[in-house]
């Protein structure tokens, strides 16, 4: 890749008067050695695979063979159709197809990891509901994920993505970065409001610890899915209207990697801390190896 931080991606995009995903896709194709043509369908595939997953999260039967959770997002969903949320159609939406990917990746259901499996439904949730919302052609969305994909590139190069290296930060922190930016591109807005979105998003999970119950990928992170699908909307909002990241997007990746390693190993998903310790946590772990 030409660029390892999202100010040398900044810098590219500027100069060659291109959008992030422009800029990536042609990345990608060089660095592949394969036709971007060729790329982009490639993509296209996952993105259908992202809508038959929030399809099927929402129509069919999504119980963990765990039985600790599913069809979350389909209550979710039947809130947001009946037009009692709390926070409004689009945002409620978009948390139900969030829950809604998750629920089937818990379910054995498949997925595209964006960037992990455990924040599998954040992206989804955002593109799927505002496509729905704006009426943007598949094309967009799938240049969308190119978008993300930039991003993803730099956080991973410079930080984690991994909740075993360092905590849900880096997992649902990082795919709330990505969905942010790659969000403001697909409203028009400019690369240097993208990078902005992706220091917004992370500035609000620095620190979230990865601690699932049972150790696995069902709580607390089906909901926190749910959760970061809103606030993905709220950074591409503020980004857009002008608000900027004061602490520059790249610094605030390196502060995630600072935290991440600093946290203790019980809270990277060991279920060894935080809420997989709780007494209802330790009695279901408890239940599960009785099985």
């Amino acid at each position: 890749m030409k660029f390892r931080t999202l100010d040398e991606l900044l810098q590219l995009c500027e100069a060659e008067n291109k959008s992030i995903s422009e800029v990536m896709i042609e990345n990608q194709a060089e660095e592949s050695g394969r036709l971007a043509i060729d790329e982009f369908a490639q993509m296209k595939q996952y993105y259908e695979v992202m809508k038959e997953a929030v399809h099927k999260g929402l129509t069919e039967n999504t119980q963990s063979r765990s039985g600790l959770t599913g069809l979350d997002a389909q209550r979710v969903m039947k809130v947001v159709e009946e037009g009692t949320p709390a926070l409004g159609g689009e945002a409620g939406r978009a948390m139900a197809y969030a829950l809604a990917v998750s629920e089937v990746n818990a379910s054995m259901g498949r997925i595209i990891a964006t960037p992990t499996a455990g924040s599998c439904g954040i992206i989804p949730g955002v593109f799927i509901s505002s496509q729905e919302r704006f009426g943007w052609s598949d094309d967009a969305l799938v240049k969308g994920l190119f978008c993300a994909g930039a991003i993803g590139y730099v956080i991973a190069n410079n930080s984690f993505v991994s909740g075993a290296e360092g905590g849900c930060q880096a997992e649902v922190g990082s795919a709330i970065g990505m969905a942010a930016g790659a969000l403001v591109e697909l409203h028009g807005g400019t690369p240097r409001q993208a990078v902005h979105a992706v220091g917004l998003a992370l500035k609000n999970t620095l620190g979230l610890i990865c601690d699932p119950v049972g150790g696995l990928v069902e709580i607390p992170c089906i909901v926190r899915n749910g959760f970061g699908a809103v606030t993905a909307l709220a950074a591409a909002d503020m980004a857009l209207a002008g608000v900027r990241s004061v602490i520059p997007s790249d610094e605030v990746i390196q502060v995630m990697y600072e935290v991440g390693t600093s946290m203790p190993e019980k809270h990277r998903e060991t279920a060894k801390g935080g809420l997989a310790m709780t007494p209802t946590g330790k009695k279901i772990m408890d239940e599960l190896s009785k099985r």
